[in-house]
């Protein structure tokens, strides 16, 4: 899949040797505030995401993101706090951004009100800045679940205990507030199954030596305006809830039947996950009448299986490629080079294509090592009788080089963004 990600850079550049202002460093300060003022409001914002970035690319990166996220929160709430208010990172050991605010007794709104409104500024501004949160590290928008809690001083117990307790509720309250909406996420995702509201949209690959279209990769979209519209987010949704093997049906009979009147000798590019294999609608007979009804042959398709899933199990590759083979199927790997067996899956695995992942691709014009890395790998496919498809072209010079180191194909929005090919789908 050759779409680019859709990152906006709200990040900053980390500075590991600057530790954010944490509630640990802070503690005598708000134990004074709270005394002082007699109520307290805290927000805690989860970010356990993030630990997601520490675990792939360091400690440095994790640290850029929360400083990131602070400043985030900053942005979004910041001119609703009071004087004495505070944005502390969280205990140690915990990815979390914490408020807190400070009220007089007197003022007896901030818990009916105040809380309220600032939960929902901060939950609607996050998911508005969406994958820009823990850009670059992260290809999708994090779940940063948002929690409130209150207390009112009492002089008969510890400051830091009642602290303390607050802080516990709001995690609490974020939790529970994850679970409604994981809950709320699920039915809507059952439902889309269910209804099938998942259509196609149909990205060019063309021949790079005479710019004329050799085929279209189907792409899946959900609902326009949903959480589930992006094909990352869907997919990652469907596998947290276990429906990979319902939608990645529903992909692909949108993907057939929005290619009705394809083309005449254009291929048409499919997605596939490993358990397609396993689908009695997807094998022999059932699926010539599938194809026979979109006005299709096995000829005119390419499967696509990512080389992630390729190489994660090398058997069920190869029962997909003789299988669908036979059929008269040709395979393509996809996304080679985002895994770190790209040589020894395109050999072990012999497909007809392999789709180079945009990584290799993206500025390849000024890069002479990728130049290199390509130039080797088109070597080895052509061994075995595949052919290259360089994904995410985004300006011609980067096609001019493929073309210039012999590589048959390319894919990207160079040619245009992915579209419908029919006017009523």
């Amino acid at each position: 899949m050759s779409e680019p990600d859709d990152l906006l850079p709200f990040s900053v550049s980390p500075k590991p040797e600057t530790a954010l202002p944490s509630i640990g460093a802070s503690l005598g300060k708000i134990v004074e505030h709270f005394t002082d003022h007699g109520a307290l409001g805290v927000l805690v914002i989860d970010a356990a995401a993030f630990s997601d970035i520490e675990h792939r690319f360091g400690g440095a990166a994790r640290l850029g993101a929360m400083r990131s996220l602070r400043e985030v929160v900053e942005q979004l709430i910041g001119e609703r706090l009071g004087i004495s208010d505070l944005i502390l990172a969280g205990e140690t050991g915990r990815n979390e951004i914490m408020v807190f605010l400070f009220r007089d007794l007197t003022e007896t709104d901030f818990y009916s009100q105040e809380l309220p409104d600032l939960h929902g500024a901060l939950a609607q501004g996050l998911k508005a800045r969406g994958t820009g949160i823990g850009y670059p590290h992260l290809k999708t928008a994090p779940s940063l679940p948002i929690g409130t809690a209150a207390a009112l001083c009492n002089p008969t117990k510890g400051a830091e205990t009642q602290i303390g307790e607050a802080m516990e509720q709001a995690r609490t309250d974020a939790a529970l507030n994850e679970k409604i909406r994981a809950r709320r996420r699920r039915q809507k995702l059952f439902e889309l199954v269910i209804e099938g509201r998942i259509r196609s949209v149909y990205e060019p690959i063309v021949d790079v030596s005479t710019r004329t279209v050799f085929g279209y990769e189907a792409l899946a979209r959900g609902p326009e305006g949903s959480e589930f519209h992006s094909p990352d987010a869907l997919f990652r949704s469907a596998s947290e809830e276990d429906f990979i093997f319902q939608l990645d049906r529903l992909c692909r009979m949108s993907g057939l039947d929005g290619a009705r009147d394809f083309p005449s000798g254009a291929k048409l590019f499919l997605n596939i996950r490993p358990t397609t294999i396993y689908d009695p609608n997807f094998r022999s007979e059932a699926l010539r009448r599938t194809l026979d009804g979109c006005g299709l042959a096995p000829t005119d398709l390419v499967l696509e299986i990512s080389e992630q899933e390729s190489i994660s199990n090398f058997d069920i590759f190869r029962e997909i490629r003789d299988y669908y083979g036979n059929l008269g199927f040709q395979i393509a790997m996809d996304d080679v080079g985002s895994g770190y067996a790209s040589l020894e899956s395109v050999i072990e695995l012999s497909p007809e294509f392999v789709k180079v992942d945009r990584a290799f691709v993206a500025g390849i014009d000024e890069d002479l090592n990728r130049q290199e890395l390509l130039r080797a790998l088109h070597a080895v496919s052509e061994k075995i009788g595949a052919r290259i498809i360089g994904e995410g072209l985004g300006k011609l010079e980067e096609l001019e080089t493929l073309d210039r180191l012999g590589i048959p194909f390319g894919q990207g929005w160079l040619f245009g963004k992915p579209h419908p090919l029919r006017t009523d789908t």
